[in-house]
């Protein structure tokens, strides 16, 4: 086993393709695939599976790449301390619901960690897919939230992919609506007094059960409810329409301003917001400081 066939293992998981890797590595992509071959083989490990749709980490694949990291990383920087050798394009993607204060994280973490080099992903994206992504190590870390209603089956989900799920922080239900909205001046809004607006949530495509929805009460009928895929046209609508969305009170004005605001919903329901990563592998060195990142990230409860 040799630190260049680690190397070339990591960057066949990060691009999904021998092709696609073997042209980031300037080299052949029978050249690539017999390193791997030749690997496996020591090993005695089928690290990849291959299928008419691909290439992707077997189960065993996904802890070796975890140590195969580590040992890279470790190398780079003795290389970079004892032989001057510039450091490696840093990799890190994290997947995540639609919250402001893990974009927040993320542009903390490359302002702080960011070499001239780097090859980042944020992917807002659906829960199922956060899921995914993480048990495929497509992203190392995923955001999202636990309830009553949803835990047993994202927990069931979560375990059988070998994740885990380690809270950030609980908050109560809030609504997201305009400034300008009738209800903006209430302490508080009861579900009742929300009937006559736009409900707005987040589509999960073909996984759109109840228990996917990023929105809490998700089994609640709505008379006018709009599905859109990206923050930044909810909060358009949000304005537009006086529509409303159901969250965790959290919000960012410098990436949202301020015409949108959270109001307390009137309900005993709780939102557990948390991370998953995989449990037989060690977060990296910027898995850990992106973590660190969100809870500084988090303002106070409102």
């Amino acid at each position: 086993m040799t630190l260049t066939q680690l190397k070339y293992i990591i960057e066949v998981a990060n691009r999904g393709s021998i092709n696609e890797a073997a042209k980031r590595l300037f080299i052949s992509q029978p050249t690539l695939s017999n390193a791997i071959k030749d690997l496996e083989e020591e090993l005695q490990l089928a690290i990849f599976e291959r299928s008419n749709k691909g290439i992707s980490l077997s189960k065993e694949g996904v802890e070796f790449l975890g140590y195969a990291r580590q040992v890279v990383e470790q190398a780079e920087l003795l290389e970079g301390r004892y032989l001057n050798k510039k450091p490696s394009p840093q990799h890190f993607s994290v997947s995540t619901q639609h919250y402001a204060f893990a974009v927040n994280a993320f542009v903390s973490l490359v302002q702080e960690y960011g070499q001239e080099e780097y090859e980042l992903s944020l992917r807002e994206t659906k829960t199922y897919e956060i899921i995914e992504d993480v048990k495929s190590l497509r992203s190392e870390i995923g955001i999202l939230y636990l309830n009553e209603f949803n835990g047993k089956v994202i927990n069931k989900l979560l375990k059988d992919s070998n994740l885990h799920f380690t809270s950030l922080f609980t908050a109560k239900p809030h609504i997201f609506i305009s400034i300008k909205n009738p209800l903006a001046k209430q302490a508080k809004v009861s579900i009742d007094q929300l009937d006559e607006f736009p409900y707005l949530s987040f589509d999960q495509g073909e996984y759109n059960s109840f228990h996917f929805a990023e929105e809490i009460l998700s089994t609640l009928s709505h008379k006018k409810s709009i599905r859109v895929n990206d923050r930044a046209t909810l909060f358009n609508l949000l304005i537009g329409l006086n529509g409303y969305t159901i969250s965790t009170g959290v919000l960012s004005a410098d990436l949202n301003g301020n015409e949108i605001i959270p109001v307390p919903l009137d309900t005993d329901e709780t939102i557990n917001v948390g991370w998953i990563a995989h449990r037989s592998t060690a977060l990296s060195k910027l898995g850990t400081a992106y973590i660190e990142a969100l809870h500084q990230a988090i303002p106070p409860a409102p």
